[in-house]
């Protein structure tokens, strides 16, 4: 999953200013900063707030809002488990709370090993074939008990 390049000041300012001629450019650069670092650094947000003119509680609130932007960086592979009404009503909420606890982690959480990052997502516009999932963002449908370990394993594995 992770291309992603170790922190850079410099190299944040240039997506920065690449995203500033955009109208609404908060987003679009906070996408462009977790796609280059793989996350969002806390170093980012002042830097961001001071290149858009807003306070740094703004930029925070922005960043903290959006539960797609991380503040850490990600496992090689991320598993994102639908939570949404129609997984929901197919027993997500049980089979990803017993996913969590066989792999050990919570929401968010990374394995140890940084082999797998467990994410909740909602609704991924798979509910025809819920639950749903994402496995480095390739969508999986009708998602299991099974199927997860075999996702825990493969990421362990790779």
């Amino acid at each position: 999953m992770s291309g992603a390049v170790p922190w850079n000041e410099a190299r944040a300012q240039e997506i920065i200013d690449a995203h500033l001629g955009l109208e609404g450019p908060a987003l679009p650069i906070l996408h462009a900063i977790q796609e280059e670092f793989g996350y969002v650094p806390e170093a980012a947000v002042p830097q961001i707030a001071q290149s858009l003119n807003i306070s740094r509680a703004e930029m925070h609130g922005v960043v903290s809002f959006y539960h797609d932007f991380r503040r850490a960086p990600a496992g090689r592979h991320v598993l994102k488990l639908c939570r949404a009404e129609s997984c929901q009503s197919m027993g997500s909420e049980k089979i990803a709370k017993d996913f969590l606890e066989r792999v050990k982690l919570e929401w968010g959480g990374t394995a140890n090993d940084g082999s797998l990052t467990v994410e909740a997502v909602y609704c991924l516009g798979l509910c025809a074939h819920s639950p749903g999932a994402l496995y480095d963002n390739e969508p999986i449908g009708r998602v299991d008990a099974e199927m997860l370990d075999e996702l825990a394993a493969e990421a362990r594995n790779s």
